[in-house]
């Protein structure tokens, strides 16, 4: 069995060599495997330093964006890449121990087809951990799926799984969430977590404000993505109808009470502004993805990719 190691690297010079010892200590239990690491347009000669290692070591390979696209597209392009029956994905920053890996390598072997590790013991600071606690309470909450920590980065997949994910934006964060609308057997597993020794933390408060709307995207995806005109189509059926409504209201006063349409200016207007945002809600949902569709080109991010024939 081929195991794939996926990580989105972001500026972690000084963490990557002891990664990499910790790496192949880890990895020596299995006998085929490889590790892909993903450059997200790091800006402190990571880059180079992981080209020169995929160059030079056999099983460690490099993609490298032109710029930063964000976890979410590092993830999707480290799959897209891995030809492991099982996929690991975990964190560049130390924090995620690759000893886990073996421990999540089992919990697959039993049948799930996503493990998500649980840092059930969390060495972050509050204004990290609490966020986190409500975040992922909501999310279990309207998503269904009964584990705990949804951001971990350190999980594990079958194939078949990430084959099927389709991740953009910010949706790295509910990847237990997509599988779970597949019906893809999601388990859990508390897994060592280790405080930062490097670099600096890539989290901020905005990540919580952006993470909920990921989180509405995510629910109207999973309901209306393939039928997206039942949601928009009904919202604009409202504006619509209420705006035929006023307008026969005003051809009424015209035509039988024989008033002038100078004298209901404003409910001619409001007629034809509920028609227009009836038309809109129709399209504008529509024109959206499209637009997100056509921006995952992943040839434009791309830089090079370092793979050993």
């Amino acid at each position: 069995m081929k195991l794939s190691i996926v990580i989105p690297v972001l500026n972690e010079l000084e963490s990557l060599p002891k990664l990499v010892i910790e790496l192949k200590k880890a990895l020596k239990v299995f006998d085929t495997w490889e590790v892909i690491f993903v450059d997200d347009g790091s800006s402190d000669k990571s880059d180079k330093w992981l080209s020169e290692l995929s160059q030079k070591e056999d099983n460690f390979y490099l993609i490298q964006f032109y710029r930063n696209y964000g976890k979410s597209a590092a993830l999707s392009e480290g799959f897209k890449a891995a030809s492991g029956q099982y996929v690991i994905t975990l964190d560049a920053d130390l924090q995620d121990d690759p000893q886990e890996i073996k421990n999540l390598v089992n919990k697959l072997d039993e049948g799930w087809d996503l493990v998500s590790g649980w840092k059930k013991k969390r060495l972050d600071p509050l204004n990290k951990t609490l966020p986190s606690k409500i975040f992922n309470f909501v999310t279990r909450l309207f998503t269904g799926v009964k584990i705990h920590d949804f951001n971990c980065g350190i999980k594990g997949y079958r194939q078949s799984v990430i084959k099927t994910l389709d991740i953009y934006g910010g949706r790295h964060r509910y990847i237990p969430a997509l599988a779970g609308h597949k019906k893809f057997k999601i388990t859990e597993i508390i897994v060592n977590h280790r405080e930062r020794e490097f670099g600096e933390t890539k989290y901020g408060g905005s990540r919580i404000f952006h993470g909920f709307f990921d989180l509405i995207t995510i629910l109207f995806l999973n309901k209306y993505n393939k039928q997206p005109l039942h949601l928009f189509g009904f919202i604009g059926l409202i504006f619509f109808t209420g705006g035929i409504i006023s307008e026969s209201i005003l051809m009424y006063y015209k035509y039988a009470l024989g008033h002038f349409f100078k004298d209901h200016v404003a409910l001619l207007m409001f007629g034809v502004m509920l028609i227009v945002i009836g038309i809109q809600f129709f399209s504008i949902g529509l024109l959206g993805e499209l637009f997100i569709k056509y921006n995952q080109n992943s040839d434009s991010r791309i830089k090079k990719r370092i793979f050993k024939k």
